[in-house]
């Protein structure tokens, strides 16, 4: 379980980053929350994966835990993204 979370934790501060920079047009978010949405939802896909696909006990590697868990950091990344949006001088949202 303690191996789960690590993992994740790592693919995650790969992953936030990674899905800032895929991303079309500039993005208001900073680098820390990148890495902080991409652990978080990676630590949230893995405990998807292995509660919906299982795994072995003990075992702290799955490959649905980690897809599941690369997939969550990106839509983290997204959603943070569409709901912080781009603001202009006025504060009007565009």
């Amino acid at each position: 379980m303690v191996w789960t979370i690590i993992v994740a934790l790592i693919v995650g501060c790969i992953v936030g980053p990674l899905a800032r920079l895929i991303l079309p047009g500039k993005q208001n978010i900073s680098v820390p929350m990148t890495v902080v949405l991409g652990a978080v939802g990676a630590l949230v896909g893995s405990w998807l994966g292995a509660t919906l696909f299982g795994g072995e006990s003990g075992d702290p590697w799955s490959w649905s835990g980690f897809i599941l868990g690369t997939v969550v950091a990106i839509v983290a990344v997204l959603i943070y993204g569409a709901i912080t949006g781009r603001r202009d001088t006025a504060g009007r949202i565009g």
